[in-house]
């Protein structure tokens, strides 16, 4: 096991906005949280890295308790995050984006290179001098997620890796989950049931900060009446 929350609450002030969560991930998996708007999906993904600190509860990463660490910290023991409004670095060329990530292993060596990042994604080596802030919604996100990576992620967190993305973008990003799933284990959260269906493994089903309901994304796909009681807008 990678990853276990257990007994996980997060308050945003006095206001309680995860109740509970205990969910856990295998080496290898990709896992999905689903919800409603405002079901505390983002907030899972920042109690995790550290943004959101629980209050009560554990998080474990590879065995070793992160819940109360700070964030960097978390970050350098090989937890990628990529935020729902990506926040690259505006005034920076893509280039320059991939290179603050850099991160070297213990022998000073790197799987994720600025130069295996623009082989794996040409997209982005056509645009390495281009400044960020004049990408595209789409582009962002790649960068965003190509960043990520150069940290040299064990464990892979992806908020809403969709939000306002074309049809066809969403459809890259899908294929770059599949490639992903390939080498690290990932969690990420959508709106979409079909995208996460066919993306993840596994789901977990999130409501007023609570998991309600846990299945595999086979199961989940036949049961109708799961999905228009916890995930049908209403």
């Amino acid at each position: 096991m990678i990853l276990q929350m257990e007994d996980v609450h997060t308050y945003y002030g006095e206001s309680l906005a995860l109740q509970g969560i205990t969910l856990s991930l295998n080496q290898g998996e990709t896992v999905c949280l689903l919800g409603r708007n405002g079901a505390g999906k983002s907030t899972t993904l920042k109690s995790i890295i550290g943004l959101t600190p629980p209050r009560k509860g554990r998080v474990t990463f590879q065995g070793n308790t992160i819940s109360g660490l700070p964030a960097h910290k978390i970050a350098r023991m090989g937890i990628g995050y990529v935020p729902e409004d990506r926040r690259i670095f505006p005034g920076l060329s893509v280039r320059e984006n991939l290179e603050v990530a850099d991160r070297k292993n213990s022998d000073g060596q790197s799987n994720w290179t600025v130069e295996r990042i623009f082989d794996e994604y040409p997209m982005l080596a056509e645009l390495a001098d281009q400044d960020g802030s004049t990408l595209s919604g789409g582009q962002q996100q790649m960068l965003s997620v190509a960043r990520s990576l150069m940290i040299e992620p064990r464990l892979m967190l992806l908020d809403e890796p969709n939000e306002g993305l074309a049809p066809v973008i969403v459809k890259q990003i899908g294929a770059l989950i599949d490639e992903l799933s390939k080498s690290t284990t990932i969690l990420f959260t959508d709106q979409s049931v079909h995208f996460a269906l066919k993306h993840a493994q596994r789901a977990y089903i999130l409501e007023k900060g609570q998991v309600v309901h846990e299945a595999t994304t086979d199961e989940l796909r036949h049961d109708e009446a799961t999905q228009n009681r916890f995930l049908s807008v209403a």
